[in-house]
């Protein structure tokens, strides 16, 4: 498959975002805890998501994932408990817009790295996928991922 990879200029932005360490077949309940427990904040606090949601992957050891679950905001808004004020540095980064399930997405990194290392690039080592839509709301088929990959 041919996949048409861009390069843009992320400029530094605010988050709410809880990082933990877990399994891969406990993630996606991972996700769904810290986005609830972010938005139940983020109610009480009168502020709303300025994006989609995203994870960052700092590593991926499938058995013991480091990753960051969390909203872009507006602005830096204080945290609570498990849930932090920080921030997606500002880097240059390679996206990819990736239509369908969750599982189908490791070609499309394999391409990524690929496409990187061709281009004389270095990644960060972090991953982050942005989520448009849930499976809650679309079919498998259907689902949004835009996978970014921040460059040194």
């Amino acid at each position: 498959m041919e996949y048409k990879f861009e390069i843009f200029k992320q400029e530094a932005q605010p988050v709410l975002s809880i990082r933990k360490r877990t399994s891969v077949d406990k993630l996606s309940d991972e996700i769904g805890k810290a986005y609830g427990v972010i938005m139940e904040y983020m109610n009480e606090v009168g502020e709303q998501p300025l994006e989609a949601p995203f994870v960052a992957y700092y590593n991926l050891d499938m058995s013991d994932l480091d990753v960051e679950m969390g909203f872009p905001v507006s602005k830096p808004i204080a945290g609570r408990g498990d849930i932090n004020q920080s921030k997606i540095p500002a880097s240059r980064c390679v996206s990819y817009l990736y239509k369908g399930p969750y599982n189908g997405m490791e070609p499309v990194y394999n391409a990524m790295t690929q496409w990187i290392a061709e281009q004389g690039y270095t990644p960060t080592g972090i991953a982050y996928e942005y989520y448009f839509n849930s499976p809650n709301e679309v079919p498998e088929s259907e689902l949004l991922t835009k996978i970014v990959f921040p460059l040194k």
